[in-house]
């Protein structure tokens, strides 16, 4: 049985990579009608089956609908993508990965052409796109009336996070939280590598190593509240000097282990350099000073 679109927002999506396929496919099942545009079109065929519109050209599937959402490569490909089309009453979100800068440009570029502008930052894979069990969700940033216009839409294939009126924020927090899971991933091939060269079954390995992340992860809460308060000394439990004065260990470790330093040591190298500038008694929370520029 057909999914009833009377009542539901129509929707215009650009661009059928991994990701806009997933979306295309969770607003189609749930009855929102449905325009999409692709710079290769044949990717659109399995779309139209599902009952999808398929556009050959970007100006008439925005005329198509109010709600526009964009889900190309880069920046520069929206540009490409709508140079030149008439988005004047046209509600813009771009859920492409962008810088904030870029964000913040954007929708300055938006307004320019009439447009209303959402940014949005996706924090998911395309299997968890319509699996509200698998926790993935979107940052949305921009003008907070225009959000909850959409919210339900927007809803539909992931969560919504909304992150405030500055169109760069939801690309900022995508890529602060991405930038922190490279850091993890850093860790997690730092230590399988020491293992590497052992009689040490990795996959045996891996639950203690998991166990531990997620045991540690909680003291992001505690570097938190240092920043929020000033006090880097607030609930220490290991002191950068203490810290510091292990380093070697960790550093001899890899060397004996045949395995690079090139992933620990430049934290190391942060670590000493503001044990030098500051207390000794503080946390690791002064490093991102360090990095401030």
């Amino acid at each position: 049985m057909a999914a009833n679109t009377s009542s539901k927002t129509p929707v215009t999506l650009l661009g059928l990579g991994a990701m806009g396929t997933a979306l295309a496919r969770t607003w189609l099942a749930a009855g929102h009608p449905l325009t999409v545009w692709n710079r290769t079109p044949a990717r659109a065929d399995a779309l139209v089956g599902a009952g999808a519109k398929a556009s050959g050209a970007v100006a008439e599937a925005v005329a198509a609908s109010t709600l526009v959402v964009v889900c190309l490569l880069d920046d520069a490909s929206v540009g490409e993508a709508l140079d030149g089309v008439d988005l004047t009453g046209k509600d813009l979100v771009n859920l492409t990965t962008t810088t904030p800068a870029q964000a913040r440009a954007r929708a300055e570029w938006a307004a320019g052409r009439g447009a209303r502008y959402l940014d949005g930052g996706i924090m998911a894979v395309p299997p968890m796109v319509g699996v509200p069990e698998a926790g993935g969700y979107v940052f949305y940033s921009g003008a907070a009336g225009l959000f909850e216009e959409h919210r339900e839409t927007l809803a539909v294939p992931v969560g919504t996070r909304y992150v405030g009126a500055d169109a760069g924020h939801a690309a900022l927090h995508d890529v602060a939280l991405l930038s922190g899971m490279y850091g993890m991933f850093a860790g997690v091939h730092h230590a399988f590598a020491l293992l590497r060269k052992e009689d040490i079954d990795p996959v045996e390995f891996a639950p203690l190593l998991a166990d531990w992340l997620a045991a540690m992860a909680q003291g992001v809460h505690l570097t938190a509240d240092q920043l929020r308060s000033g006090d880097y000394t607030k609930g220490v439990v290991s002191s950068l000097g203490m810290q510091v004065a292990g380093t070697p260990t960790f550093l001899a470790t890899a060397e004996q282990q045949g395995v690079s330093t090139e992933l620990l040591r430049p934290y190391f190298d942060l670590m000493a350099r503001r044990l030098a500038e500051a207390d000794g008694d503080e946390d690791l929370t002064g490093v991102v000073e360090l990095l401030v520029r």
